[in-house]
This record gives C-alpha cells, sequence and structure tokens, in this order.
C-alpha cells in the first residue's frame, strides 16, 4: 500500500512538472515582411456546434472570409455584440490565420481567455486549448521560450454556440510586462 501511494505521488509530481513545463516556439521562417495590422479570420456558421472537431468540419465545409480581427482582444460582451468581428451573436466557427512579434527573447507566460472552444498555436506549438462549451473562462498559463525576437506563425480555431462569446490573450514578458497583448504585434498578409 505505501509503495502505492508513493508511485502515485511520484506519477502526480511527474503531471504537474510537465504540465509547468515550457515549449520552445519556432520562429516564422522567412521572417515576413510587409504585414498588415491584425489577423485574418475566415468564418463558418453552423446551425449547432458543441465541438472543436465540429468547427474544423464547418469551416471545411462552407467558409466565409470575414473582416480581419483587430488582435485577440475580444472581452465578452453579453449578447450584444456580433462573435469577433462575423455577421452572427452565436452558432460562429473561426479559423484564424497570422502572425505575433515577440519584440524580446525569453520566457513568456500566456494566457487566454474563451468562450467557447479554442486551439490556440504560436510557432507549431499549442499554446491555449478548450475543446468544449465553456463560459469565458482562462485556458491557463503557458510558459514558452521564445529563442530570438521576430515574427511567429498563429493558428487559431475558435467556436461560440449560444449566448456571449470572448477570445482574449494576455501574456507576462520576460521583462515582466503584464497584460492584454497588444493589437500592434499581431500581423497578417
Amino acid at each position: 500500500m505505501k509503495k502505492m501511494i508513493i508511485s502515485a505521488v511520484a506519477a502526480l509530481g511527474l503531471m504537474a512538472s510537465a504540465a509547468l513545463a515550457e515549449v520552445t516556439l519556432t520562429p516564422a521562417n522567412p521572417q515576413p515582411k510587409g504585414l498588415k495590422t491584425g489577423l485574418s479570420v475566415t468564418y463558418a456558421y453552423p446551425v449547432d456546434i458543441k465541438t472543436l472537431a465540429q468547427a474544423k468540419n464547418a469551416l471545411a465545409s462552407a467558409p466565409e472570409a470575414g473582416p480581419p480581427l483587430s488582435g485577440l482582444t475580444y472581452p465578452d460582451g453579453g449578447n450584444l455584440g456580433k462573435a469577433l468581428t462575423s455577421k452572427q451573436v452565436t452558432s460562429v466557427a473561426a479559423a484564424i490565420n497570422g502572425y505575433i512579434r515577440f519584440d524580446e527573447a525569453g520566457v513568456y507566460s500566456l494566457k487566454f481567455y474563451t468562450n467557447d472552444g479554442l486551439d490556440m498555436r504560436i510557432g507549431g506549438q499549442r499554446v491555449g486549448y478548450e475543446t468544449d462549451r465553456t463560459p469565458c473562462s482562462s485556458t491557463g498559463n503557458t510558459k514558452v521560450n521564445v529563442p530570438q525576437a521576430g515574427w511567429y506563425d498563429l493558428t487559431g480555431l475558435w467556436f461560440q454556440r449560444l449566448s456571449s462569446s470572448c477570445l482574449e490573450m494576455e501574456w507576462t514578458t520576460p521583462s515582466g510586462k503584464k497584460g492584454a497583448v497588444p493589437n500592434s504585434v499581431f500581423g497578417y498578409k
């Protein structure tokens, strides 16, 4: 019994350290030039959407280019506004593409807030993930190692089902600045 408890505690410790481990991002190669500020987005409007898999399928079958996102600061506004830059308040799937610029190398802490599902990747690594429907809530902190200043690929799959929506990104930079990621660091072709 004692061995089982020790093994269980050790396994939990390994899982916790893996959850806190940082991932290393890969910079865009080549570094893009002449980017527009913001992020490109493609929408789909399925009748009912409950999972990221359904969002992906909807975007594959009926994609519509949408107005670009100004960045990733779309707080929960209740039922008053449309989801991101889409034409609907509810039942929205979005494929988000572009770049994010990190102005200094080092370890960043990234946090996303989403309502509903999100699969966000930067520099080839998953940095924000929520598979199901949820009120506007955090995906948790992800530590990322940015090996050099510059542009990094950003892709996201997001969906909103009913009621209100949100999509926000916050960071703590290596120099200790905390807060919403400024729109000026996002770009798209």
